[in-house]
């Protein structure tokens, strides 16, 4: 007669992934959904709290219709996991928490619930060192809503990395700043300037910051925005930041220099005529360590006021360079001007709009352009098809 740490063993034997080492486990379990992974705690005895220990905790919050009786004018067929689902996982969870994402999808947006987030964040920074938040409210349609970010989340004081998308940011009323913030990504957000510097001054350990400020109702000079940035390494900015960031007196001698920046992105930049070139290249000159940078205009430029009043400096590190600009004419004398003086450039990369013929010509007079490097290879792209390669070249 078998006893019954005799049928545990044989069904242990059988079920070995309920035999792996703890960490394992946790592991396995937080690259599921968390719902999911909560659904194995009916598995068995051993499996109930299992669940309760993963680190890494990420929610969708979306309305779902019920498949059963499906009839769209009425409401009461409709589920959703709410806020009041996640903060009560979160009082289930037993295990510290690292990292949380937070996805508000957009048929959930009549349900988002501004104090009901403003609770579990106040739970998380009472109860969890969290390190990783990411608020992803998404916004694909043309309505441009935001939602409005409670204050309780500059309360995280451990945070090391923050990615809120698609929210209204006020001034915190109390804030002491984030000693170990290492990463922050405000994408279409709406804030003001204000805000931004003070949020900015009081992160003294950022290195990597992306910007997509959607409005912000003020502006601010850049060398304001820089001298918040001491120890940057990894910078982007997307959209029309002519709205909120402009040129100070004398753009061309900025007293900020961000000498650890080793990578800048501009996305989708509007700026035109002499502003822009001037805006684009006193950013340049104020980055003498750079080693990666991709510049995508959707204006024209005008470089030809302005580009002598640079032509003392050299980018003695930079060796990737991608652009993407309104015009081949503009594109040619930027990459000429940058192939000058960068001496160690090995990859050029350029986006174009034109035919073929257009773009060849541009290739003949870049290859007979002085140089730097005497290795640097040229690659052009063309749109509006999928990007391919159509051109090679080594200078």
């Amino acid at each position: 007669m078998k006893t019954r740490s005799m049928y545990k063993a044989e069904r242990l034997s059988v079920d070995r992934i309920s035999t792996l080492p703890q960490p394992i486990l946790e592991t396995i379990l937080s690259l599921l959904p968390t719902e999911e992974a909560a659904r194995t705690s009916i598995l068995s005895r051993e499996w109930r709290y299992k669940w309760t220990n993963i680190p890494n905790l990420r929610f969708e919050l979306h309305a779902s219709t019920s498949e059963l009786e499906l009839t769209p004018d009425i409401e009461s067929e409709m589920k959703y996991m709410d806020m009041y689902d996640v903060y009560r996982v979160l009082l289930l969870h037993q295990g510290p928490i690292h990292q949380l994402t937070l996805v508000i999808e957009d048929d959930y947006r009549e349900h988002y619930d501004y104090f009901e987030l403003d609770q579990i964040i106040l739970h998380l920074s009472r109860n969890h060192p969290v390190k990783v938040l990411a608020l992803n409210g998404r916004d694909d349609t043309e309505d441009n809503v935001w939602y409005k970010l409670p204050e309780s989340i500059f309360t995280l004081h451990h945070l090391t990395d923050l990615y809120l998308s698609t929210f209204d940011i006020d001034h915190p009323s109390v804030f002491n700043g984030f000693g170990g913030l290492r990463n922050l990504d405000l994408s279409y957000v709406t804030i003001s300037t204000q805000t931004l510097l003070h949020v900015l001054s009081n992160c003294p350990s950022l290195k990597t910051l992306s910007l997509d400020i959607w409005e912000s109702g003020d502006t601010c000079t850049i060398n304001e925005l820089l001298k918040c940035l001491p120890v940057i390494e990894d910078l982007t900015m997307s959209g029309d930041v002519s709205e909120w960031l402009v040129l100070d007196s004398v753009p061309q001698e900025l007293p900020t220099s961000l000498i650890h920046l080793k990578s800048l992105c501009l996305n989708q930049m509007c700026l035109t005529g002499s502003f822009g070139s001037a805006f684009l290249l006193a950013l340049i000159k104020c980055s003498p360590n750079v080693e990666r940078m991709h510049l995508e205009m959707e204006y024209d430029l005008d470089f030809s006021a302005i580009k002598d009043k640079y032509s003392d400096f050299w980018l003695e590190h930079l060796s990737v360079l991608g652009i993407c600009f309104g015009s081949t004419d503009l594109e040619t004398e930027f990459v000429k001007f940058i192939l000058a003086r960068s001496p160690r450039l090995k990859k050029v990369s350029i986006l174009t709009v034109v035919d073929r013929k257009r773009e060849s010509k541009m290739l003949k007079t870049l290859l007979r352009a002085p140089r730097a490097s005497p290795g640097a290879r040229i690659t052009t792209w063309r749109v509006p098809k999928p990007p391919r390669r159509v051109a090679t070249e080594e200078c």
